[in-house]
């Protein structure tokens, strides 16, 4: 028994001395991993840790000597220290008349350096903008752009910058991103590009609503950069390096300007609102304006501080008096021997005719990455209580949260019992905004699970979707939403719009923006009365059989309640019949209409051709080969003459203007931070936006050290015990 006792006490101390052992391990692991991360990266650990440091700043600076005369130098938050930029200014001016708006755009380059320079400019428009015209004015001259073939137009481009002639190229990177470069700004010289668009006009909920983006976010670059090369002028001037997840990502950020800085940038915006019918409402919702009224029902808006710094979006929005809200509105072109037409109807359908709604499965996705933070997680965080506040007994939910990682609060949906609801509560109350913004993960865990059957589920999405990787979150939508429905609500100043209302298409849901706390109760309210109404299902629109048309959407998404059918028709001849047929929760209805009168406006085939080519972009997120989808967008957008991803606006001008013995320069122009978002929260040390990279850097770094110190100890047991 001695000797028992003599080994059960070695067993013991054995058991402690490896348990001691492998938390000092543990620890020093942790601090030799976080020493190396932190040497590693320097620069962007004293970003995020601690507040700017002048003396390094001033180090970072370009010495008085290296300014020329007039430069203007501007430290960026997004890399770099500081620019000689050319300067920007820009004045929109809206011309919109029933649903449709015409839009103007003129940006105003200045070149203040003494070196002929070449600026580029990354700016957002509206996701649905058909933009059509640009022209490039040089003092008095007018120079008119043509829509080539997008490589063909920057050959020309090129060449034309080569030659010293002054020449423009607008491009789409995104359905929402363009970029405009200037060739040959002589020093001290303003060069005028003008670019037009036009779109149409939201309906939904009884309000007309209007958004122009003024500030494209940076977005959060999944994967691993494709090598370290310089970023030059035409492969992209961003922040960010190309990635296999991302390969234009040089061209979709662009440099940002460090909050110390004064804004740069500033915008002029006028509207002339002919909306056809008395209005009861009419508001800038973020930029104070002034209005006036005239005579023929007109309204003549300005901003009321003349310009304003691009920094958050510019939105307006009118709702009709009570008895003349549209019910139906037809816009009509004759064009090359074709009638096209844009129709919207208001499905005949009243709260108190809909069923009874069914019990629902809702998971509640939000995100907590680094550009969510200040305000915009405070409207995350309040629009997610109200809508746990508006479940019912019979439904069961789940709250997912992601930044570079995702968690959620239950395994499964749970029932909306008190006791869940206030875990869930007291869970939203602690969400914290910092890190990457890997969506992927967070998609994949929300759509992973279906709902048992009879119970309808749906997927609420809050995030201000700054992402790069957008057609790889709409192919796994596409792939996986099941029987789920998706809505998204959009977050923040300057939320990815185009992200986001292409995922709610895909999702069969809605796009909802929050723009400011105080709209919170509102817009929830509004999502929620939608998610509680059954939706219109499988609504088709029925033509004589005699009749070739053409109809964009194809496919008509479901409606919910107080949304119209809007479509866009290309015809051989006009005043055909048609009938609307759906189902709302299983109660069939139909509506009989005449394509007969309504408004004559020119543009609309082009609009039929922006909504063509949506459509037929969408389909690489169905599988279609990309050469395929290339060649169809190509003939559509040369045909009606639209800026497309395959096609590209160029105007160059005849005259040779820079001497051929005098450099030119790239430069960007570098844009500001959303209004409301801390730059340390998106340029911070974890991850660097662009990728996980630095975080896979330290968890390798702890996984070696730990293995090291573990090898040590166990070379250390076997020689005390051999």
């Amino acid at each position: 028994m001695a000797e028992q006792k003599t080994i059960n006490h070695l067993g013991r101390d054995m058991w402690f001395t490896s348990l001691i052992s492998l938390l000092a391990g543990v620890v020093t692991s942790l601090l030799l991993g976080l020493l190396a991360f932190l040497l590693m990266s320097p620069v962007e650990a004293a970003e995020s840790i601690a507040p700017p440091d002048p003396t390094a700043a001033a180090q970072n600076r370009i010495e008085p000597g290296q300014v020329q005369r007039g430069s203007l130098l501007l430290k960026l938050a997004s890399g770099g220290v500081a620019v000689d930029a050319p300067v920007l200014q820009s004045d929109v001016q809206m011309n919109i008349s029933g649903m449709i708006a015409r839009v103007l755009v003129s940006q105003r380059f200045r070149n203040p350096g003494t070196e002929w320079v070449e600026g580029t400019y990354v700016f957002p428009l509206p996701e649905h903008a058909a933009v059509d015209r640009m022209r490039l004015r040089i003092g008095e001259r007018l120079i008119e752009g043509e829509i080539r073939e997008k490589g063909a137009a920057r050959k020309a481009y090129q060449a034309a910058r080569r030659a010293g002639k002054k020449a423009s190229l607008l491009s789409q990177e995104r359905p929402n991103i363009f970029t405009t470069a200037v060739a040959n700004i002589a020093p001290g010289e303003t060069v005028q590009v003008e670019i037009e668009y036009q779109q149409t006009i939201a309906y939904s909920q009884g309000q007309f609503r209007l958004r122009f983006p003024l500030v494209v976010a940076p977005r959060y670059i999944p994967g691993t950069p494709l090598g370290r090369e310089q970023v030059t002028a035409f492969s992209g001037n961003g922040w960010a390096q190309n990635t296999p997840q991302v390969p234009d990502a040089a061209r979709i950020t662009p440099p940002v300007l460090d909050p110390s800085e004064a804004p740069v940038n500033p915008v002029s915006i006028t509207v002339r609102l002919d909306p056809g019918m008395p209005l009861a409402h009419l508001e800038s919702v973020y930029h104070p304006i002034t209005q006036q009224h005239d005579e023929n029902g007109v309204y003549h808006l300005a901003l009321r501080d003349t310009a304003v710094p691009a920094n958050r979006d510019f939105e307006l929005v009118w709702v009709p008096q009570t008895g003349d809200a549209p019910q139906a509105a037809l816009f009509n072109e004759q064009w090359q021997g074709n009638e096209y037409a844009l129709l919207m109807l208001m499905p005949p359908l009243a709260p108190e005719t809909l069923p009874q709604a069914m019990p629902r499965e809702v998971i509640f996705v939000i995100d907590t990455s680094g550009s969510m933070h200040g305000a915009s997680i405070v409207q995350a965080r309040a629009a997610l209580k109200l809508a746990l506040q508006r479940l019912k007994p019979a439904d069961r939910f789940n709250v997912i949260q992601f930044n570079h990682q995702t968690s959620a609060l239950f395994p499964r949906a749970v029932s909306a019992t008190p006791d869940n609801l206030r875990r869930a509560d007291a869970y939203v109350d602690h969400l914290v905004a910092d890190g990457g913004t890997e969506m992927l993960p967070a998609l994949q865990l929300a759509l992973g699970q279906q709902a048992e059957r009879g119970i309808l589920r749906q997927v609420v999405f809050l995030t201000d979707g700054s992402v790069g990787n957008e057609q790889a979150l709409f192919s796994l939508i596409h792939q996986q939403l099941g029987d789920s429905r998706l809505f998204t609500v959009g977050i923040g100043s300057a939320p990815n719009s185009f992200f986001m209302t292409r995922a709610a298409r895909f999702g069969r849901g809605t796009f909802t923006y929050i723009g400011k706390v105080s709209e919170v109760g509102e817009k929830m309210a509004n999502l929620f009365s939608k998610l509680e109404t059954p939706r219109l299902t499988d609504i088709e629109i029925h033509w004589p059989e005699d009749q070739s048309v053409e109809m964009w959407p194809a496919r008509i998404p479901d409606l919910y309640q107080g949304e119209p059918v809007l479509v866009a028709l290309k015809m051989a001849r006009s005043n055909l019949p048609l009938t609307l047929t759906g189902s709302a929760a299983g109660t069939p209805w139909q509506q009989q209409v005449i394509l007969r009168g309504g408004s004559a406006r020119s543009g609309v085939h082009q609009l039929w051709a922006r909504r063509k080519i949506a459509d037929l972009m969408d389909g690489r997120a169905r599988g279609v080969a990309e050469a395929a989808v290339r060649q169809a967008v190509l003939e559509v957008a040369l045909a009606h003459q639209l800026v497309s991803r395959y096609t590209s606006l160029v105007a160059v001008d005849k005259t040779v203007s820079r001497p051929g013995e005098r450099e030119l320069k790239n430069k960007a122009v570098p844009t500001n931070l959303p209004q409301g978002w801390r730059a340390n929260k998106v340029f911070g040390s974890l991850p660097q936006t662009a990728t996980a990279a630095d975080f896979q850097l330290l968890l390798g770094a702890l996984l070696l050290t730990l293995g090291w110190f573990s090898r040590k100890w166990l070379d250390g047991k076997r020689f005390r015990f051999s």
